[in-house]
């Protein structure tokens, strides 16, 4: 299986069963795997096949805010096994336990839970959202995790950084929109844990629509909680993927909530200002636009294993409008 080489895994688990495994859908950047001895189940993930930009895909970080977060009771699968040994597979790597649940991705998923159903759902994403801003870093151990003083300063800095490595083509507006950024930047209040990447398609579903877990904790640290409170309505308003000339956009569903009324519901449950919100979402549009320019650069490079990534560089441009449309009020 590309990417992982499953009798030298076997042999480092010293597992006397043969493993079997498969690749999760969806990733974009670190690869995922599910794999089982026929008995007990893991999740395997490691750093993309080539272009690992400096500062990204660190499987300690991961590894580090996966342990911390499960045992302060946040849904956040438990971490069993660290290997920093790349002469196993290829790279570094992390097992954590397998969560039942379900990934929606797909419009018609979400239409046929039907309006009030979906409504809550993403009310109880909010909610998590909120609740892990509400963790104390020091308490659960991870105070050394980030320098939340100077955080979206840094990220201005970070992720013009990260475009610079991964030029491709020309992306118009997209410089614009990075000077734009820096002009004036907001200073932030009190650091949180931050996910960095927090969306729909990154969490698990159980059958009761409760959240079983937060996945894909790669870009997390101590920084500004308003960062992910406005990426993830971002991408409620974007493809949460795109098939067949398909985009599947949560927002449009009948029953989701109004960017409004998710704003009001962290405010609420988070006791956080969230009235001004448009330098957050132009940054978390550019942000998102810098990542899946890399996901684009490593698909034209031929190092992205998986489906459905030829279409991911047609979402760029749309995203660098929106960090325009939002510095402007819109």
């Amino acid at each position: 299986m590309k990417g992982l080489d499953l009798a030298k895994l076997q042999e480092y688990l010293g597992s006397t069963r043969a493993l079997s495994g498969t690749m999760f859908a969806g990733g974009r950047s670190n690869l995922t795997y599910a794999i089982t001895d026929g008995e007990q189940r893991w999740v395997l993930r490691r750093p993309p096949l080539g272009h690992v930009l400096p500062t990204a895909h660190d499987m300690v970080r991961e590894h580090k805010v996966l342990e911390a977060l499960a045992k302060a009771g946040f849904p956040a699968p438990r971490p069993v096994l660290l290997c920093t040994d790349t002469s196993v597979i290829g790279a570094p790597f992390y097992m954590m336990e397998h969560v039942d649940g379900r990934i929606y991705r797909d419009e018609t998923d979400l239409a046929v839970m039907g309006g009030e159903a979906l409504r809550g759902l993403i009310l109880s994403l909010v909610d998590t959202l909120a609740d892990l801003h509400a963790l104390d870093p020091a308490a659960i151990g991870l105070a050394d995790f980030g320098r939340p003083e100077g955080f979206n300063q840094r990220q201005v800095h970070r992720w013009k950084k990260q475009l610079d490595a991964s030029r491709s083509r020309d992306v118009p507006g997209i410089d614009e929109l990075h000077a734009r950024l820096a002009v004036d930047i907001p200073a932030g209040g009190p650091g949180t844990v931050v996910h960095g990447d927090f969306r729909l398609d990154n969490v698990l579903i159980g059958d009761s629509l409760e959240v079983r877990a937060v996945l894909d904790w790669e870009m997390s640290t101590l920084g500004d909680p308003l960062s992910d409170v406005a990426l993830m309505l971002v991408y409620a308003g974007l493809p949460l993927q795109v098939s067949d000339g398909r985009a599947t956009v949560p927002l449009k569903v009948p029953g989701h909530p109004t960017l409004r009324e998710m704003g009001a519901r962290y405010a609420e449950r988070s006791g956080r200002d969230v009235s001004d919100l448009h330098w957050y979402v132009a940054f978390a549009a550019f942000k998102l636009a810098v990542i899946l320019e890399g996901v684009h650069y490593r698909y034209v490079q031929g190092q992205t294993v998986g489906d459905g990534f030829d279409s991911i560089g047609n979402l760029v441009g749309p995203l660098v409008m929106r960090g325009h449309e939002a510095l402007e009020g819109n």
